[in-house]
């Protein structure tokens, strides 16, 4: 009940005090020799705090220190016990203070409770004065104790418990709608215009955030609630006070210590939420950039998006290094970790180093820009956005494929947009031998010059590519100024073409194969009747020579 542990916890060493007589009265007693044994360990524990609180009900009353060779938790201890005793009783009590070996001493029922030493006042005030606050806190304390085991109070706070249990729920659900209602424009917020897009089935770091930020936040709501009615009952108070102050103690402890300082769970946990601040607001500044000022200055999404990355990660590395610095940590300090990092990212994750360095790369040399329309592999489409991993392609069919960066700069990439978008299209046509042509020279150029998406300067053209095995081999050259159309010109100008080839009469052929099959003699021998009906059939498919077909 204590704040110290268990360590010098009389009830742990099978030792009662005499009836009538406190630790401090002991002192002048000659020790049985366990005890001396047990009283040596106590002396040489680290872990002995300098002072332990006495509680009722897991209620704090004051503060006792070490009165001799007793250290302040055996006191606390023993303390505690007389109290706790009286509390449970429905007899009444009576608290007086008497001069016990000059000191000031508290009795209770006419029994040696605890006696004030020197040590134990606080705020400049004599023993006796300190001995008339604790009895006055200690009445205040038992009256309290002896209300809240009456079944009226106990009534009243499980009416309390339930009715804070339902608000809990109430709220929760509440909460649970308003995230699902404003999850999707505030993760936006953080996100930008651009987000990158995930693969199916995956989740996104801010994904990951949100959530984690959401199950911590159930987590300390409901463990928050246990917390608060458990303290409305005096029989679980004292376990509601214990785990708090296990939780006070575990996450203000020190855990870890850099250049002369110490950080406890909370600093760390601080200056992680502070460092992810940083974050999120170098992302809405970066947005309010690129929103605000970059599209009024009428720079191309390419210049937007690198001036946009290259000031969202100024400002994440500026902050990071001032916050650093305002915690104490010395930046100086961390060249051995990020030498180990380096090793480790060089030997552990060379795809994800290789992807960044080709992510910035892509960035400051700007081939690749995003709104460019590129041919990666099999892949076509526009650039989303280029990532610190990978880059986002959205398809003519409005799927979106994640590029990682190094095959931008391992592999041969279509760049459709770069410097110039006026691109030239190829698109072959077969016309049978019997054609003029001239005519259809004509009809092809006709077709171009017709569509309102093909240029006329540079203007089309038309090339004789050859005599094919089954046609004759032309090719009309396009220029046209919008490549994500290019599928599309392609289908109108070939219906065109088709159309004005046959209203001319000109005729797109198939391919054709001769079989020849010459007289001879079989390997098997025919009946007289399958000859018969053999040569019949030559001679009705107007073959005037039965032993040859062509």
């Amino acid at each position: 009940m204590s704040s110290a542990g268990a360590t010098g916890n009389p009830s742990n060493l099978n030792w009662v005090a005499p009836v009538g007589q406190s630790p401090e009265a002991l002192a002048t007693v000659q020790p049985e020799p366990y005890i001396a044994q047990f009283r040596s360990e106590w002396l040489n524990q680290e872990l002995q705090q300098a002072q332990a609180a006495v509680t009722l009900d897991g209620r704090r009353l004051f503060f006792v220190t070490r009165a001799g060779e007793y250290p302040a938790d055996v006191r606390a201890n023993v303390i505690e016990a007389q109290l706790q005793s009286v509390a449970d009783s429905a007899m009444p009590f009576e608290l007086e203070v008497r001069q016990t070996n000059q000191l000031p001493a508290i009795y209770l029922n006419n029994r040696l409770l605890v006696t004030v030493t020197a040590g134990d006042t606080e705020d400049n005030f004599t023993p006796q004065a300190q001995a008339e606050i604790w009895m006055r806190d200690i009445q205040q304390g038992l009256e309290r104790a002896k209300r809240e085991r009456q079944g009226q109070f106990i009534q009243r706070s499980l009416i309390h418990a339930i009715a804070i249990i339902i608000a809990i729920l109430v709220l929760n659900r509440g909460l649970t709608r308003m995230w699902r209602r404003y999850r999707q424009p505030l993760q936006n917020l953080f996100r930008g215009p651009t987000p990158e897009v995930e693969p199916q089935g995956s989740i996104s770091a801010m994904d990951l955030l949100f959530t984690l930020l959401g199950t911590l936040f159930r987590t300390v709501l409901v463990l928050g609630t246990i917390l608060y009615i458990a303290n409305l009952f005096p029989f679980t108070r004292q376990w509601s006070y214990r785990i708090t102050e296990v939780l006070i103690t575990s996450f203000t402890t020190p855990i870890i210590t850099l250049t002369e300082r110490s950080y406890s769970i909370i600093d760390l946990t601080i200056i992680t939420g502070m460092l992810i601040g940083v974050v999120a607001i170098s992302g809405m500044a970066t947005n309010a950039l690129r929103s605000r000022v970059l599209r009024l200055a009428g720079l191309n999404r390419g210049a937007e998006e690198a001036i946009s990355i290259v000031t969202k990660y100024s400002l994440i590395i500026i902050g990071s290094v001032v916050l650093l610095q305002l915690w104490g940590f010395d930046i100086t300090s961390l060249t051995i970790v990020a030498s180990a990092l380096g090793v480790g990212i060089g030997f552990g994750f060379q795809d994800i180093a290789k992807n960044f360095g080709s992510g910035i790369v892509l960035v400051f040399e700007r081939r690749i820009q995003v709104g460019d329309f590129v041919e990666v592999g099999e892949y076509v489409g526009t650039v989303e956005r280029i990532g610190g991993r990978s880059t986002t392609i959205q398809t003519l069919d409005r799927i979106f494929i994640i590029v990682p960066n190094s095959r931008f700069l391992e592999t041969e990439v279509i760049n459709w947009s770069h410097r110039n978008p006026v691109s030239r299209l190829h698109l072959p046509v077969g016309v049978a031998y019997t054609s003029d042509v001239r005519q259809v020279e004509n009809a092809l150029l006709d077709a171009a010059k017709g569509h309102p998406d093909v240029l006329l300067v540079p203007p089309p053209r038309v090339l004789f590519k050859g005599f094919g095995s089954n046609s004759l081999d032309f090719e009309l050259l396009i220029w046209i100024s919008e490549p994500t159309q290019q599928f599309v010109i392609k289908s109108d100008l070939y219906f065109r073409i088709f159309s004005l080839l046959h209203h001319i009469g000109v005729e797109i052929p198939y391919a054709q194969r001769d079989l020849h099959v010459r007289s001879g003699t079989l390997p098997v021998q025919l009946s007289p009747e399958l000859e018969q009906a053999l040569l019949k059939w030559l001679d009705r498919n107007g073959h005037g020579n039965p032993g040859e077909m062509s």
